[in-house]
């Protein structure tokens, strides 16, 4: 067993704030299994590199021999976290949640450890409880205190609306603590309001506080914004190994480093190792092919991770695709609009013809659909005739 402060490096290592440090302290001395919980609200189907920052947190807590439950929120699903956000994000159907649900439970055994996980579904708490008793739970929380919620009072400043059910996700996340009775809860910076809470609903039901261990918010493929499947910058981590390993050589070298820190299971020592071997002229690229190699390892196989690497050494280096192509931002649209504004051609019209004539190719495949439309968030490699290159980043 490792000693209290190698410990506690452990469990800080990426993360953003750990509130209170010295009640963890107290809580590892104890010696006892820890309870540590992370609730999901299943709202799509597939799991995605942001999601698995928390979820590599939670088997670091296993694998210091304490007790990992993973909330899956099919209550408060139904409610919809608008954290985050300026406007309510959609509640699901409970049929909806239950397939998503389903779907989290086989994919989040990639990381974790299935004889060590407990699986949660708060809907086993909060289905019986009923109308009477989620009256009596809104009554410890004022109005005035909900206000405080940095996205809440944004709203409310600026007239814009807030439904009263949306007063109750933040009660509901804080009582999921108590029913588990958790002593330490991880969640994103995003989320901090809601882990306090926990905290406070604790205190009232006469249990000990939980910790409260903020993880950041993992960037999307653009390199700018949280990544989000609807923004479409995502890398989801049941994709095909091809795909995972192409999304990822294909962030920015910077980027590359975020990337290291927050999903790589290689030691700090490590990494800073190679950061400064690159530093001192290693090729980045090296250093980006042993990321992919490592997360498509984790959630494919190795043998699935070298053809990845093959099939990508195929189709980008032996195409003869330049390594110091221009990276341009480019407003999203259709791939006429966006082939002109990356300077690719003089016209839109022009770019169509060009696609008719079997001379543009995205990511080295050839493109036919001339009604091809990009989202914002993607990244791709758009080649024009056989010497124009560019790596877009649609915003």
């Amino acid at each position: 067993m490792l000693d209290i402060q190698s410990q506690l490096a452990r469990i800080k290592r990426g993360s953003d704030e750990l509130l209170v440090e010295s009640e963890l302290i107290e809580k590892l001395r104890s010696g006892r299994s820890l309870r540590i919980k992370a609730g999901f609200d299943p709202t799509a189907p597939d799991l995605h590199l942001g999601h698995t920052v928390l979820i590599n947190k939670l088997r670091h807590f296993q694998d210091l021999g304490h007790h990992v439950m993973f909330l899956i929120g099919d209550f408060t699903g139904l409610i919809g976290d608008p954290t985050g956000k300026n406007a309510t994000r959609p509640p699901l159907s409970r049929e909806q949640i239950l397939v998503n649900a389903e779907s989290y439970r086989d994919q989040v055994f990639k990381i974790l450890d299935p004889e060590k996980t407990e699986i949660c579904f708060n809907s086993s708490w909060f289905d019986p409880i009923g109308a009477a008793g989620m009256i009596k739970l809104a009554a410890l929380h004022t109005v005035a205190r909900m206000l405080e919620r940095d996205d809440f009072a944004k709203r409310y400043a600026t007239g814009q609306p807030i439904a009263i059910h949306e007063f109750l996700y933040p009660l509901c996340q804080g009582y999921d603590s108590v029913a588990m009775r958790a002593d330490v809860e991880l969640g994103g910076t995003d989320q901090k309001f809601n882990l306090l809470v926990g905290r406070e609903l604790q205190k009232h039901y006469g249990q000990a506080p939980q910790c409260v261990l903020m993880m950041p918010l993992l960037e999307g493929l653009d390199g700018v914004n949280k990544m989000s499947k609807s923004l479409g910058n995502y890398v989801g981590i049941a994709e095909p190994p091809s795909e995972i390993f192409g999304k990822l050589m294909s962030v920015s070298d910077e980027l590359m480093w975020r990337y290291f820190d927050l999903l790589s299971f290689r030691s700090p020592e490590e990494i800073s190792r190679l950061r400064i071997e690159v530093s001192e002229g290693k090729n980045p690229r090296d250093a980006k092919v042993m990321l992919a190699l490592e997360i498509v390892t984790r959630f494919h196989s190795a043998a699935s991770a070298e053809r990845a690497l093959m099939d990508f050494e195929a189709r980008f280096q032996r195409g003869a695709i330049p390594d110091d192509m221009p990276e341009i931002n480019v407003q999203a649209g259709s791939i006429a609009t966006v082939m002109k504004a990356a300077g690719l051609t003089s016209s839109t019209s022009e770019a169509l013809r060009m696609i008719d004539g079997g001379g543009v190719r995205l990511n080295s495949e050839k493109v036919s659909d001339k009604a091809l439309v990009f989202v914002s968030g993607e990244t791709v490699v758009l080649q024009v005739g056989k010497r124009k290159f560019a790596r877009i980043t649609l915003v």
